[in-house]
């Protein structure tokens, strides 16, 4: 195969789009294996077909599963370990997928993030091909993304707020997700596009449900009613009104006749599917305690019922009688499920614990503890073998459910579980969550494959010393770890504070690094020896955020309780307070000539103080949200502002005018850095992502997608290389490529 960037350079807009389309086909055809690898791992090829309107990334994603046809099994070039190269390409685009559909441009960090975990040379090839494409990306130098081959398989990502629920249609080919958004969404499974989204309800859905013939789906609303929507024409067939309060939870007897609700009205309600009416009324449940779960018996003869009460109920589905009630919780019951036999009844609690009852001696099997939060989705495979709960601690846990034991714990998402589902050929897990994601994992690769050497909690806090070597990080777990920059190791653990970490600094000469945290103290350590010279205490709130002067004799420090204090490095003495935000100092920023401060509050202002006199010379008043983030240009002229309003503001220090709002966020802007030329600025945000924008224009020049809220950026001296940390505990390194240094 030639150089595929000359050949569709040469080639019209008719023949690009038939080179894309049946290239991989023909090398399939005439047998030519090694052609079809060279194709499959070549950056301009693959950049090429996610680029072109009609293709896309999922059509990408199709061309390897060509690499399976029969014909080249028996190919003499056919070799395994090549193979295997190319599916974890593949399962790379398919976990990147959610990120290249709205930002193609994303192609090289998405990539370079997953695959440098493997040496095989196919690999190592494709990714070493990015740096020559003199393409604008922020490319990842080390692994720091989900790789491939483990238990995430893909994220559909759509809904606005918190999934709340999700249910799996009877031949696997559909999932629905309800959400707080108001809306239902159809999900491909295979692709992982929307195939439609239900409007209708005026509030949250909660529970959502299939009937057994595929047909129907059932939602339950805040609104207090549920809605039977025709799954062929996305059309609501009618809605069932009768509870007084919002619907929590829904299930279809196995015949499909009825549906049976449960409500914050502390009734189920058994309905009849093809008229719309009530068949009865079932209360037992504690008055003012919401019905939280239903699950109805494979026989169709009973339903089991979960309450705030800390109970669960079973009620006899011909006679509308309560059976026996089960307890043994202490807290409310959030999910249940039953195993395909009938035998056991499973439960999830607030109480962190699951339970596992013998329906008939209504005793408790044994109890299932692991989680660190509620326990709020169960669901179990259809051979009956292991239990999935998702829980508000943002994990999975797939229980064995012979020994009670875990199997593994999976991983991912950004906030609570709320909602989880197995296909029926026991293959994938969904889960749906309050990160607004659905999620698709691998119930046989659940096995953590690779251990990235992190933080244990959210990074917080990123600087780099002034000679490029080494970059500083504060984190949630309380300490500060020492990086080699060009390595991306870690060199030294930092530990004393007795809370995170919120604030780091460096002094220019690299001999100091201040650490600022929650425990309401700053730090100062000898970065050479990693000693601490010395403790600095005076605020009355956490401290959030530091600056220091260019000579190093003062460093700045804003803090919860609305105040800044300026210290003396030499003697550890405050020089003096700073009075004037009516609420939380969240940033603090210093003028390069060392004249004045800039702090950010959550006042939603920023103020210019004078460090020689301690008074601010101005307010600059804009945002409508709290400010989060600051940084200077290096020529002293401007500073730009972060917040959770979403955008930046660029502010004229001379004239305290903004001179432009950038707007591109959609979520609060919690760092800023400033390359050294000035010419650009990068943020991260809440919704996960890091953006480069150009100081001139005001516009977005490229953006680079991680994996959880990014809270801290920092950009070396060579202006070139960024360091941003995640809420999640990984820490990115990139690179700015095809721009100016």
């Amino acid at each position: 195969m030639g150089d595929v960037r000359t050949i569709l350079a040469e080639k019209s807009a008719e023949e690009t789009e038939h080179f894309l389309d049946e290239t991989p086909r023909l090398l399939v055809q005439g047998g030519l294996f090694t052609e079809l690898c060279r194709c499959l791992t070549n950056f301009h090829f693959i950049e090429a077909k996610i680029n072109h309107r009609k293709f896309g990334v999922q059509a990408l994603i199709e061309d390897y599963d060509l690499i399976d046809d029969v014909e080249l099994l028996t190919h003499p070039e056919y070799d395994a370990q090549t193979v295997k190269a190319l599916k974890l390409i593949q399962g790379a685009l398919r976990l990147s997928a959610h990120i290249l559909i709205p930002d193609t441009k994303q192609l090289a960090g998405q990539l370079s993030g997953r695959l440098l975990y493997f040496d095989a040379p196919e690999i190592q090839g494709l990714l070493q091909q990015i740096p020559q494409t003199k393409i604008t990306c922020l490319r990842t130098l080390t692994a720091s993304l989900t790789p491939p081959g483990g238990a995430l398989v893909r994220t559909l990502n759509g809904h606005r707020s918190s999934v709340n629920a999700v249910a799996v249609t009877p031949d696997g080919k559909y999932v629905i997700s309800g959400s707080y958004d108001l809306t239902l969404k159809v999900w491909d499974l295979h692709s992982g596009e929307v195939k439609f989204t239900l409007r209708g309800h005026s509030d949250s859905v909660y529970a959502v449900a299939v009937t057994p013939d595929g047909k129907y789906v059932i939602s339950g609303s805040r609104d207090s009613t549920l809605k039977v929507w025709d799954l062929h024409s996305g059309e609501v067939k009618f809605t069932l009104r009768g509870h007084s309060d919002s619907v929590y939870t829904v299930a279809v007897t196995p015949d499909g006749k009825y549906v049976i609700s449960g409500s914050y009205d502390s009734t189920l309600k058994v309905w009849d599917l093809h008229s719309g009416e009530v068949k009865f009324t079932l209360r037992g449940h504690r008055y003012r305690y919401s019905v939280y779960a239903v699950a109805v018996t494979p026989d169709g003869k009973y339903v089991i019922s979960g309450s705030r009460d800390s109970t669960l109920k079973v009620w006899d589905l011909h006679s509308g009688e309560v059976q026996f009630t089960l307890r043994g919780h202490r807290d409310w019951v959030k999910a249940v499920a039953v195993t395909p036999d009938g035998k056991y009844v499973i439960s999830g609690s607030y109480d962190l614990t699951l339970k596992v009852w013998d329906l008939h001696s209504s005793e408790v099997k044994f109890t299932l503890g692991g989680h660190s939060d509620s326990v709020n989705a169960v669901a179990v495979t259809p051979d009956g073998k292991y239990v999935i709960s998702g829980s508000f601690d943002s994990t999975l846990k797939v229980w064995d459910l012979h020994s009670g034991e875990v199997k593994f714990t999976l991983r991912g998402h950004r906030y609570s579980v709320n909602a989880v589902a197995v296909t029926p050929d026991g293959k994938y897990v969904i889960s749906g969550s309050s990160d607004s994601t659905l999620k698709v994992w691998d119930l046989h690769s659940g096995e953590v494959k690779f251990t990235l050497r992190d933080h244990r909690g959210s990074v917080n806090a990123l600087a780099v010393t002034d000679d490029g070597n080494y970059v500083i990080s504060g984190s949630f777990d309380s300490t500060l770890k020492v990086w080699g920059l060009h390595s991306g190791e870690v060199q030294f653990t930092l530990g004393g504070h007795s809370d995170w970490v919120k604030a780091v600094v460096i002094t220019l000469n690299s001999k100091y690094v201040i650490s600022g945290s929650f425990d309401k103290t700053l730090k100062v350590w000898d970065l050479h020896s990693g000693e601490k010279k010395f403790t600095l205490g005076g605020h009355s709130g956490s401290v959030n955020a530091l600056a220091v002067t260019l000579n190093s004799k003062y460093v700045i420090s804003g803090s919860f309780d609305s105040t800044l204090k300026v210290w003396d490095l030499h003697s550890g003495e405050v020089k003096f307070t700073l009075h004037g935000h009516r609420y939380s100092v969240n940033a603090v920023a210093v003028t390069p000539d060392g004249k004045y401060v800039i702090s950010g509050s959550s006042d939603s202002t920023l103020k210019v103080w004078n460090l020689h006199s301690g008074k601010v010379k101005f307010t600059l008043g804009g945002h409508s949200d709290s400010v989060y983030a600051l940084a200077v240009t290096p020529d002293g002229k401007y500073v730009i502002s972060g917040s959770s309003d979403s955008t930046l503001k660029v502010w004229d220090l001379h004239s305290s005018e903004v001179k432009f709002t950038l707007g591109g966020h959609s979520g609060s802007v919690n760092a800023l850095a400033v390359t050294p030329d000035g010419k650009y600025v990068i943020s991260g945000s809440f919704d996960k992502t890091l953006k480069v924008w150009d100081l001139h224009s005001g516009e977005e020049i490229v953006s680079f997608t991680g994996e959880s809220e990014i809270k801290c950026c920092a950009i070396a001296p060579d202006g070139v290389t960024v360091v941003a940390g995640q809420a999640s505990g990984p820490l990115h390194f990139l690179r700015l490529e095809g721009m100016e240094a």
